[in-house]
């Protein structure tokens, strides 16, 4: 099974960059319309501008636009040093919404949110 996690994004070139950033390496597709990064052998990062969902979906789903911003989705990055990614998603504009610290469910995590509200863990 190869799973793509696809986030819809107010501008792709900008995402793009973040993420690009973010995960150190450059994304394996990157055209008008979605750009994804190999996450793992079985998993893939899409990102794919708003207009893009409704465009291929129509009205059957609600405007994304609306909620353009508020967290819709968290990307939960399990690394050996969650620090690395962590200081690099500040450096490129995500908030910091709680530093990495120990957690209930074991190990340590810290969340920011992206440009568009997606929530980032970046956790060992």
């Amino acid at each position: 099974m190869i799973v793509h996690t696809i986030l819809y994004v107010a501008d792709q070139d900008r995402s793009t960059n973040f993420y690009k950033q973010v995960l150190g390496e450059e994304p394996q597709l990157h055209v008008p319309g979605m750009t994804e990064f190999k996450l793992s052998e079985n998993h893939i990062l899409g990102l794919m501008p708003e207009k893009g969902i409704k465009k291929l979906l129509g009205s059957k789903i609600p405007d994304s636009f609306a909620a353009s911003g508020v967290p819709r989705a968290e990307l939960y990055i399990r690394i050996q040093d969650p620090k690395k990614m962590f200081d690099a998603a500040l450096r490129f504009g995500a908030k910091e919404l709680d530093p990495i610290k120990p957690r209930d469910w074991g190990g340590c995590a810290g969340y920011v949110m992206d440009h568009d509200g997606h929530v980032l863990a970046f956790a060992t």
